[in-house]
């Protein structure tokens, strides 16, 4: 592979799956979001982990992504970290099998992908319960799906729930990938309130680590005290320029917003989310949810949003 496709594989966007079951392998559940009996061929392959391709094709856009096989956090690399965009992990409910996800915990929160699903067969009253498992789901911003589940939505409901692979491929679909590519004649605002909503559920909670106890792989040395002191100070003058930038996106997306309904003016909201989207990923983790929390704030408040109805969506600082 030559040197320019090698970094334009690196670009691409990953779904990191993971099966912390040993006797159900990740493919079988890769062929099952395919809607394939076989496997592609991998893209690339070191060991046991593998990079299948995948074309994201919905009526509003299409995104190359691949879907990664990583067995364990020992397989994760700094490749794998930089492209991760979606996390699955599969588990068994008839054992204690949330306690093999434990590893994976710090490793997500520091890369602090967009979408979170944990998957299971079906639950289980004699090993993990419906509310263990959501129990779970809440303490680390995942999303439970069970593959066989033993009870199904109510088929008089106006709005039924999907379940299954079928709502996994959903929650990717809903995804805004960075490989996105829209689609014409069609509108591009979909991602509008679903991407502010995925930035604050999703981004990683507020953390009392220091970056130097980063779970993932990194290159370089330990700053020293005097090195942390100088950037949080550099840090804090970001911050001023960071919010004034801010508030000029959010009164753009708030005129967007009100505009004509029109291709044009979609493609313009579209590709300004976008662009908020990368801002807030060269923020420091730690401040990412914060930021998030005051885009949506500001936005609601700026599009003539009541100010008391979104009083409690506060993850605990002051305003």
């Amino acid at each position: 592979m030559s040197a320019a496709e090698d970094t334009t594989e690196v670009t691409v966007p990953c779904v990191v799956v993971t099966s912390c079951d040993n006797g159900f392998k990740e493919e079988e559940l890769i062929k099952e979001i395919l809607g394939s009996k076989t496997l592609p061929e991998a893209t690339k392959q070191e060991e046991t982990v593998a990079w299948y391709p995948w074309t994201i094709n919905n009526k509003y856009y299409t995104a190359d992504v691949r879907l990664c096989v990583v067995p364990s956090t020992f397989k994760m690399t700094s490749e794998i970290a930089q492209t991760m965009q979606a996390f699955i992990a599969y588990f068994d409910s008839t054992a204690d099998g949330l306690e093999k996800l434990h590893p994976w915990i710090s490793v997500v929160e520091d890369i602090a992908p967009e979408v979170l699903i944990l998957v299971c067969d079906r639950v289980c009253e004699n090993g993990v319960t419906r509310h263990e498992a959501q129990q779970w789901c809440l303490a680390h911003g995942f999303e439970l799906v069970e593959i066989d589940p033993q009870e199904l939505p109510d088929e008089d409901d106006d709005f039924p729930e999907s379940t299954g692979v079928k709502r996994i491929v959903q929650a990717l679909n809903a995804n805004v990938w960075s490989s996105v590519e829209m689609k014409d004649g069609h509108n591009q605002g979909f991602g509008l309130m679903s991407s502010l909503v995925a930035a604050r559920h999703n981004n990683p909670r507020s953390c009392q680590e220091s970056p130097q106890s980063s779970s993932l792989p990194v290159d370089g040395t330990l700053v020293n005290e005097k090195d942390y002191h100088t950037e949080s100070t550099h840090t804090e003058t970001q911050d001023t320029v960071v919010d004034a930038m801010t508030d000029l996106d959010i009164q753009e997306l708030a005129n967007l917003t009100a505009g004509d309904a029109d291709v044009d003016n979609f493609e313009r909201l579209f590709t300004k989310l976008k662009e908020m989207k990368d801002k807030a990923s060269s923020l420091p983790h730690e401040q990412r949810k914060v930021h998030a929390e005051k885009v949506a704030k500001a936005f609601w408040m700026a599009i003539g949003g009541d100010d008391d109805e979104i009083d409690g969506l506060s993850s605990g600082e002051e305003s």
